[in-house]
């Protein structure tokens, strides 16, 4: 009787464990042996989503804050000199500064780079050289602009208002672009900074102390939007020169319209981004509740013939992974049709006349697709 005890209180502990096993796991051994399905991709985040007036806003505020503090002018190509060496007249005189920035003065053997200089820098150098080449021992000089008339900067693309700025002083790329109004609604997501190859060449490269003889080939800068927006970076937010030519590339417009959550226009980075039916539904919310997810179609413009176009597709079979995700071109219209709505979606009329009323559109961050 007493061994019948003590193996009824021996056990009592091993059922607790098992029971506690079992709790802990919470699955059957069979259902663990099941093989997985792959879910369905999420149709609901749309990351990194902001309108192009929101960008724009940014840009004017950044540009405020990383503004250049006016200091002195920066001399460049075209301007006019006067340039006195004190008790020396045979070495004063005006003279103008060449397309490559250079300047020569009477018996210093090489030409001197005056472009991207202050009047005060450049009467500094102008005195070390005329001390180093022996032709005065304590030399005393001024400098002073009498003409202004250095390159001016070119902004074209897709900005809001395309102009020509004329910059007197240190110019940064945020502030041209907030000049400009801001970036276009189809905007891509670089900003291209063209530079004379000559005006960007250091000073003391190339024969005669860099006098110009050969002409440089343009250099271009290529300058993310995101980092330039993101990371307030001067490596991005770079200083401009007179003759800087600033192109914002267009980019393509996805549409989404119907039965989603967020219809409107998704601005790619670049027309050679590719952009799926389900990314471009992602970005768009997802479908609604009374979405005919069968009976979607693709609007897109024959190159041909200049007609629209009706391409089917099935985004329930898209959603579920058993049917193609097809890959959505620039100016692409998505429609989902409503099953609750009497309205054909999916006629071209209708689609267009909703786009002209005018839909939200929102640019897509680095890395949102």
């Amino acid at each position: 009787m007493l061994s019948e005890r003590v193996s009824s209180f021996g056990m009592r502990p091993c059922l607790a464990v098992l029971t506690l096993l079992v709790l802990f796991l919470g699955v059957p051994a069979s259902r663990s042996q099941q093989t997985a399905q792959p879910s369905p991709p999420s149709t609901t985040v749309a990351p990194n989503l902001e309108t192009p007036e929101a960008t724009n806003a940014r840009i004017s505020q950044l540009a405020q804050a990383a503004a250049v503090q006016p200091g002195d002018y920066l001399i460049g190509g075209g301007d006019l000199l006067d340039v006195q060496v004190f008790e020396v007249p045979e070495l004063s005189r005006e003279i103008r500064v060449n397309e490559s920035g250079y300047i020569a003065l009477p018996l210093i053997p090489t030409k001197i780079r005056a472009a991207g200089l202050t009047s005060f820098q450049l009467q500094d150098k102008v005195a070390e050289l005329l001390q180093t080449n022996g032709l005065v021992s304590s030399p005393q000089v001024t400098v002073s602009v009498k003409e202004q008339h250095s390159q001016p900067i070119t902004v074209i693309g897709a900005v809001k208002s395309p102009m020509v700025f004329e910059a007197v002083r240190r110019t940064t790329l945020l502030e041209v672009l907030s000049s400009a109004g801001g970036i276009a609604s189809d905007a891509g997501n670089v900003v291209l900074v063209t530079r004379n190859g000559n005006a960007a060449a250091t000073p003391g490269s190339g024969p005669n102390n860099g006098g110009g003889a050969d002409a440089a080939p343009p250099i271009t800068f290529t300058i993310n939007l995101e980092d330039l927006l993101n990371t307030g970076d001067s490596r991005f937010n770079i200083p401009l020169e007179g003759g800087d030519v600033v192109s914002v590339p267009r980019a393509g417009i996805i549409y989404v319209v119907g039965a989603v959550n967020r219809p409107g226009g998704f601005v790619m980075e670049s027309d050679h981004q590719e952009v799926t039916t389900l990314k471009a539904l992602s970005l768009a919310g997802g479908m609604t509740s009374t979405a005919r997810s069968t009976q979607c179609v693709i609007i897109r413009t024959n190159k041909d013939t200049g007609q629209k176009d009706q391409l089917p597709v099935d985004l329930k079979k898209v959603v579920e992974l058993k049917g193609e995700d097809v890959a959505l071109l620039p100016n692409d219209i998505l429609v989902v049709p409503d099953s609750a709505s009497k309205r054909a979606w999916h006629r071209t009329g209708e689609v267009m006349l909703s786009l002209g009323s005018g839909v939200a559109l929102y640019r897509l961050g680095t890395g949102a697709l």
